[in-house]
């Protein structure tokens, strides 16, 4: 197999093992009761993005914060906000035990309600995604698909056969991310992984678009079906994140997550495209 050709994404090395996540709670009280001060926008986002530190009782961190009042409508999703779509993203993430989404609040700033999310320091490491001159991905790779490359020319789109990745793969799946995207995926240190934006999920219909196609058709970890099933008891009639997520998107949407949970543990396997919507996010990266 010849090297792969890099491409735009953060990457981590595939072969590690991610540290336990950190405690959330001290951080999250951080972004929920601090002072949140604007010091910056991040320009290249599509919908109002600023870039913060949030101070409480001596302690400080960087915060990105997106008030409701900088988003774009978007006709596929009517309701709710992606600030709350982003909260809710979280909660589930902290349900499964696996931390893959940075701590997340719902609050009030400079501009009004907002989603406030602690900021990750990205690492460098080994590469997520790669485009390669092969038919199949090789060894520690997974074929995504292929992609023109200009010029006529076509190269096999390949992610890494990576433990974190694949666990990631499993929450796109239970919260029905549209948007996974390479630039989403943001390794931090400790060989940590978080995947960040999701702000379009929990949509009633399959909207699932990912560059985690990788696992498609294959069979759950052992792990996984003990989180989806975790996830289904705490999703039933009064169960903690049911309760939460009643208070973050409607009734039919938190009634479809409830529905893919146990269609995922019913297949027992990874979901494949459905061909009824565009797999791949554009632009991927």
């Amino acid at each position: 197999m010849s090297a792969p050709e890099r491409i735009p994404a953060r990457g981590v090395t595939s072969s590690a093992e991610s540290s336990p996540a950190p405690p959330a709670e001290p951080s999250v009280r951080l972004l929920a009761e601090g002072e949140l001060t604007v010091r910056g926008q991040v320009r290249e986002a599509s919908n109002a993005v600023l870039y913060c530190t949030v101070s409480h009782e001596g302690r400080e961190a960087a915060c990105v914060y997106k008030p409701v009042a900088g988003e774009r409508p978007l006709w596929d999703f009517p309701d709710g906000t992606l600030a709350q779509r982003e909260v809710a993203a979280y909660e589930v993430s902290e349900a499964t035990g696996w931390g893959l989404v940075p701590p997340t609040v719902l609050r009030d700033g400079p501009y009004g309600e907002g989603m406030c999310q602690l900021w990750i320091e990205g690492v460098a490491g080994a590469e997520l995604l790669a485009l390669v001159d092969e038919e199949e991905a090789g060894e520690g790779w997974k074929a995504v698909g292929f992609a023109e490359v200009g010029e006529g020319r076509t190269a096999l789109l390949v992610h890494a056969d990576d433990a974190r990745l694949r666990r990631l793969a499993v929450l796109d799946a239970v919260v029905n991310n549209a948007d996974r995207k390479g630039g989403h995926l943001l390794p931090a240190a400790e060989g940590r992984l978080y995947g960040i934006d999701h702000g379009v999920t929990f949509n009633v219909e399959n909207k699932l678009r990912t560059l985690l196609w990788g696992w498609a058709g294959e069979p759950l970890t052992e792990e996984a079906v003990g989180v989806l099933e975790r996830l289904r008891d705490a999703l039933g009639e009064g169960g903690a994140l049911a309760v939460k997520l009643s208070r973050l998107i409607t009734v039919a949407e938190l009634d479809a997550t409830r529905e893919r949970v146990v269609a995922l543990l019913k297949s027992g396997r990874h979901p494949e495209p459905s061909g009824e919507w565009p797999a791949i996010p554009w632009p991927p990266v």
